[in-house]
C-alpha cells in the first residue's frame, strides 16, 4: 500500500500537496469499505437474532438415574384449599420477662406523661445466653475445743453427679440425648455444647458417658426383652451395621410400646429365635426373609413387599395382558381382605370391655374367612407355577409358599397387613450409619442397642425422650 511506503518518512510536513490529496482519498476509501463491513455484520446477526427467537426451546438435559424424575405438569389440577375452622398459629406463651415501653414526655410541648394503656404487644422468643455451671463443692474441717476433736461433714453429691464423675448427671443425659435420639456425630455434639455453653469435652469422655448411660438403662432394657416376649404381635426386621469394619447387623423386635435392637454378626434365624425365646407363642410380622421360616410361632409376611413386587413386575412387562391381569387379581384380592379386617375392627368392642375368646363366633367366622382368601390366594397363584417362561411364575411361587401367613390378619384384625412398624424404627439405625458408618467394638454396638431401645420405646410411651433420660441417670441417686 502507498501508506506503508511512506512509513519510513520524518513527517507529514515532508510530503507533498499530491502525496497528502492521495491519501486522504485512500482514507475515505478504507472508512467506506469498514462501514459496508459494519453494516454487513449488523444485518447477519439481526438475521441469527430472529433464526434464535423463532426457534423452539430444546427440551432439558435428561437427569441421572438417580435422580427422581420430575412429576408432570400437564393435566394436574390442584386442589382447593380448604378453609380452615380456625388458625392454626402459634399460641401466646406466659412471659418470663416484660418490657414496658412509653413516652415520658410530650414530644410538641415537653409535659411529662405518666399512667396510659396497653396499645399493643409484640411477643419476641429468644434463647439464653449462658455459660456452664462448675460448682465447687469445697469440704471444711473444724475442731471442737471442747471435745478436742476435728469434725468433717460427710459429702453427698449423688444426687448431682454419678460416682467420680465431674460432668453432671445432666451433661450425661444430654449427651446421650444428642448421640441417639438427635443421631449426632461426636464432633457435632462437641461444637454445640461448646457453641451454646462454652463446654470443651473430648470425644473419650463422650464415649464414656454415652456407656455409663446405657449401663444405667440395662435393667430397663432387660424389661423391654420381656415385655416384647410375652406380647401378642411383634414386628421385626434387619439391616446391616458394620463394627469396627466388619459387617454385621441391626435386628429390631418392636411393639406399639417397646423396641428392642441388638447388633449381631450374624443374619441366621438364631438370633430372632434367641431374641423372642422358646416360649413366644405371639404373631410375629417380618418380610419374606427366610431367616424367620424356622420359628415355630403364627406368621404375618409383609404385604407391602409383595405389592411393591407386583408394581415392578407390571413395570417390566407393560404390554402384557397376563401379567396385568395377575397382579389386578391380585390387588383386589389384598383390598378386599383389607377391606374386611377393617370391618372387624369398626365392631370389636372397646379394649375394657373385650374378652379374648379364640372360640368365640366372631373368631370362627373369621377363621372361615380367612381359609376363603387363602383358597382364593392359592387358586390364583396355581395356572403360573408350572409354565416355563411365565413372567408371573416367581411370584406365584410365593404366593403359594406364603398362602398361609399371608392373611393372618383376616383371622386376627389386631395384626396389620404390613411391618411398617418395624421398618419405621429402622429409619434412626440408617440414619445414624449414614453419619458414624458403625460402632468400633462390642460394647460399643451394646451401647448402641441398649440407648436406641430405651429412646425409641419412651417416644412410643409419649415421654420426653431427654426428661425420661434424666429420670434414668437420677435413678441411683433416689
Amino acid at each position: 500500500m502507498w501508506v506503508a511506503e511512506c512509513s519510513g518518512m520524518s513527517g507529514v510536513e515532508e510530503l507533498s500537496r499530491e502525496d497528502l490529496v492521495r491519501l486522504v482519498v485512500e482514507q475515505v476509501v478504507e472508512l467506506e469499505a469498514l462501514a459496508a463491513r459494519v453494516a454487513s455484520l449488523e444485518e447477519e446477526n439481526d438475521r441469527l437474532r430472529a433464526a434464535l427467537e423463532s426457534r423452539p426451546p430444546s427440551a432439558p438435559p435428561a437427569p441421572p438415574c438417580w435422580v427422581k424424575a420430575n412429576r408432570p405438569r400437564e393435566g394436574r389440577t390442584r386442589k382447593a384449599r380448604k378453609p380452615r375452622g380456625e388458625a392454626f398459629v402459634r399460641e401466646r406463651e406466659e412471659p418470663t420477662e416484660v418490657v414496658v415501653h412509653f413516652v415520658e414526655e410530650c414530644p410538641d410541648c415537653g409535659r411529662s406523661l405518666s399512667g396510659g394503656w396497653v396499645h399493643r404487644r409484640r411477643e419476641v422468643i429468644d434463647l439464653p445466653v449462658m455459660r456452664y455451671v462448675v460448682r465447687d463443692h469445697v469440704v471444711l474441717g473444724r475442731y471442737c475445743g471442747v471435745c478436742h476433736k476435728n469434725w468433717v461433714p460427710k459429702l453427698d453429691v449423688s444426687s448431682e453427679v454419678l460416682g467420680q464423675h465431674r460432668m453432671s448427671l445432666r451433661v450425661m443425659a444430654v449427651v446421650a440425648y444428642l448421640r441417639t435420639e438427635c443421631r449426632m456425630p461426636l464432633a457435632g455434639v462437641q461444637h454445640l455444647l461448646e457453641g451454646l455453653y462454652g463446654l470443651r469435652i473430648s470425644e473419650g469422655e463422650i464415649v464414656g458417658l454415652s456407656h455409663e448411660v446405657a449401663q444405667l438403662g440395662q435393667a430397663e432394657y432387660e424389661g423391654l426383652l420381656s415385655e416384647i416376649r410375652s406380647s401378642g404381635v411383634v414386628h421385626a426386621d434387619e439391616t446391616g451395621w458394620r463394627e469396627d469394619g466388619v459387617n454385621g447387623y441391626v435386628w429390631v423386635f418392636a411393639t406399639p410400646t417397646a423396641q428392642l435392637f441388638l447388633r449381631d454378626p450374624s443374619r441366621a434365624s438364631r438370633v430372632a429365635r434367641e431374641a423372642l425365646g422358646d416360649e413366644f407363642d405371639g404373631i410375629l410380622v417380618s418380610d419374606f426373609y427366610s431367616g424367620y421360616s424356622p420359628l415355630m410361632s403364627e406368621k404375618q409376611r409383609c404385604w407391602v413387599h409383595l405389592l411393591r413386587d407386583l408394581k415392578a413386575l407390571v413395570e417390566s412387562h407393560p404390554t402384557s395382558k397376563n401379567v396385568a391381569s395377575f397382579v389386578e387379581r391380585a390387588r383386589g384380592l389384598y383390598d378386599q381382605a383389607k377391606a374386611y379386617r377393617e370391618e372387624q375392627l369398626g365392631q370389636a368392642p372397646s379394649e375394657s370391655t373385650k374378652v379374648v375368646n379364640p372360640l368365640s363366633r366372631a373368631a370362627g367366622v373369621r377363621a372361615r374367612m380367612r381359609a376363603k382368601f387363602e383358597g382364593a390366594l392359592t387358586k390364583l397363584a396355581r395356572p403360573h407355577l408350572k409354565q416355563a417362561g411365565d413372567p408371573c411364575r416367581v411370584l406365584a411361587e410365593r404366593m403359594a409358599k406364603f398362602a398361609s401367613e399371608l392373611l393372618v390378619f383376616v383371622e386376627h384384625p389386631e395384626v396389620p397387613p404390613d411391618n411398617n412398624r418395624a421398618e419405621r424404627s429402622l429409619r434412626a439405625v440408617v440414619v445414624a450409619r449414614k453419619v458414624s458408618g458403625g460402632t468400633r467394638s462390642p460394647k460399643g454396638s451394646t451401647t448402641m442397642s441398649i440407648l436406641r431401645s430405651l429412646f425409641g420405646s419412651w417416644k412410643l410411651r409419649g415421654s420426653d425422650p431427654l426428661e425420661a433420660c434424666q429420670r434414668l441417670v437420677a435413678t441411683p441417686a433416689i
